[in-house]
């Protein structure tokens, strides 16, 4: 991966919908964004209060350094679970991005997705859609799923692939071998690679990640989850788009704990990446 933060090198390196839509034509303006007294709706993606600060229910002690609010460019992850978000407030107290959940297995929507999507595109929050993978269904029924249930819209971030072990499934136990998994997910990513025209992100945790050897799956951008360490610390090496650092945040505009990620890069590189994949 190409972005790196410079303190990363210092320091690690010594260390609706329904029907599939037709492409939008909406701009992004990329001017940074303040805290206003009132809010408008928007077809304007902007980038949201760079190096925000925001509240934790269970703050972790964060060597300095290397910490989230080290990081200028601020997102969320939402699902039915957070219900209704104000979208407008959540970006201008730092929300530059969006993940939100759309799909699960090969029959499954989630209920709030396209409100969230809706929703946060008219706030000028650019979001990308992701599915939770499922199992016990082949790679191929959840991939037309996904395309069945998710607009084709230039102006969305690229699709997410959520990878990691279910262990609250009533109907699906199964946990198949690593080399089947990296196989299902290679299915899945290049179909949703085909349709869309870009390449999908990946989503995983610690455990999943190393059951299943997915230091062998390259050529795709990552979204880690390390809520307890940098995720260079808990995943070596790897490079990485997107963190997960918490899950018991506080976001203005969402309702309880909130999930919150950052961008691995400065303000430019984030305009530039959004630029490159929404074009």
């Amino acid at each position: 991966m190409a972005l790196k933060l410079s303190i990363l090198r210092s320091l690690l390196g010594l260390a609706m919908l329904g029907s599939v839509a037709a492409c939008s034509t909406t701009s992004y303006d990329f001017a940074d964004v303040k805290p206003t007294a009132t809010r408008t709706t928007t077809t304007s993606f902007q980038t949201g209060l760079a190096y925000p600060r925001f509240n934790d229910r269970k703050p972790h002690p964060w060597d300095k350094a290397l910490a989230p609010t080290s990081y200028a460019i601020h997102g969320t992850d939402v699902s039915k679970y957070q219900g209704s978000v104000d979208w407008g407030i959540a970006r201008e107290s730092g929300v530059s991005f969006a993940f939100i959940k759309a799909t699960e297995g090969g029959d499954r929507v989630d209920d709030m997705f396209a409100t969230h999507w809706q929703e946060a595109k008219a706030s000028g929050i650019p979001r990308a859609a992701y599915h939770f993978y499922y199992f016990c269904r082949t790679a191929q029924d959840q991939a037309d799923w996904y395309i069945r249930n998710v607009p084709k819209e230039k102006n969305s971030l690229p699709p997410v692939l959520d990878m990691e072990w279910n262990h609250m499934s009533p109907t699906c136990k199964k946990r198949p071998p690593a080399s089947v998994v990296r196989a299902e997910m290679k299915i899945f990513l290049e179909r949703l690679t085909k349709h869309y025209g870009k390449k999908p992100i990946i989503y995983t945790s610690i455990d999943f990640y190393e059951d299943n050897r997915l230091d062998l799956f390259t050529g795709y951008d990552w979204w880690l989850r390390s809520v307890s360490a940098h995720p260079h610390i808990r995943y070596g090496t790897k490079d990485f788009l997107f963190w997960q650092y918490t899950g018991t945040g506080k976001v203005p505009g969402i309702k309880g704990d909130a999930d919150i990620n950052v961008f691995n890069g400065t303000q430019n590189e984030w305009r530039a990446w959004v630029a490159k994949h929404t074009s």
